[in-house]
């Protein structure tokens, strides 16, 4: 492990976080969405988070494993318990949001933006394991490989922004306030990748357990939150078409880009 290597892997890592602010400048530029776009880009955003989960964090974590030596049934395992972390972690914060917005002026207390507050917190909190994945990629020696990893996540952190941006509009956020969360979200990855480059020589074992434990929390809000959501706004159109195109464009950038 070299410094020159984890200093490149720290930057990189703040190139690909960056993409998430082109997301939040389409919104920027489209302005906040009526009722039935809003519905349309809830169930966008449900799908990039369920590809974003499989593709970008089970898949990966299942890998390294494997890479490890870890048996079939060992890896399943492993990155089984790890998604139950993340979910548990998620569904603890939900039962706790009453006592936040009560106690914080920070914590929304309308239950749709506790919502939106929670998906915020998931895909923030599933870009830290990204930043690792690119920070780690560049310490093989090998940069073609480094910079491959930060295009994919990179690329596909752009409709991670706009789902993040849009939510945010809904709720009346100035265009400059979506774009700029939208982008802060992604500015996360440099902190992941300066840990991952950190415990490299000490344990990459701790990896796969953090994307498995970030793809936990993911799904978690998905399911119980975000898709839930769109339910109950069926009067303006159904959500399901935006959610698989979501899915199908975040599979095509993962899959492709792998």
């Amino acid at each position: 492990m070299t410094m020159s290597a984890a200093f490149l892997g720290i930057a990189a890592s703040l190139l690909a976080g960056a993409m998430t602010g082109l997301g939040g400048l389409l919104v920027a530029v489209s302005g906040a969405p009526d009722a039935r776009r809003q519905n349309l880009l809830i169930g966008f955003a449900a799908g990039v988070m369920i590809a974003a989960a499989f593709a970008s964090l089970i898949l990966p974590a299942f890998a390294q494993l494997r890479g490890g030596g870890a048996s079939l049934v060992a890896a399943g395992i492993s990155v089984g318990i790890a998604l139950w972390l993340g979910a548990a972690a998620m569904a603890w914060l939900g039962v706790w949001t009453d006592t936040l917005a009560a106690r914080s002026r920070f914590w929304p207390a309308a239950p749709d933006e506790r919502r939106i507050a929670l998906f915020v917190l998931a895909i923030t909190l599933h870009n830290l394991p990204e930043g690792m994945a690119v920070g780690l990629s560049f310490m093989g020696g090998d940069p073609q490989l480094g910079w491959g990893t930060m295009i994919a996540i990179g690329l596909q952190n752009i409709p991670e922004g706009l789902a993040v941006a849009a939510l945010l509009a809904s709720l009346g956020w100035s265009r400059k306030r979506c774009a700029a969360a939208a982008l802060a979200t992604g500015l996360i990855e440099p902190l992941g990748a300066a840990f991952g480059v950190t415990i490299a020589g000490a344990s990459a074992a701790i990896l796969p357990w953090a994307l498995g434990f970030a793809a936990g929390a993911m799904l978690f809000v998905v399911a119980a939150e975000i898709i839930p959501h769109t339910r109950r706004h069926m009067a303006h159109g159904s959500a399901n078409p935006a959610l698989l195109a979501g899915l199908t464009l975040m599979l095509v950038l993962d899959l492709s880009l792998s």
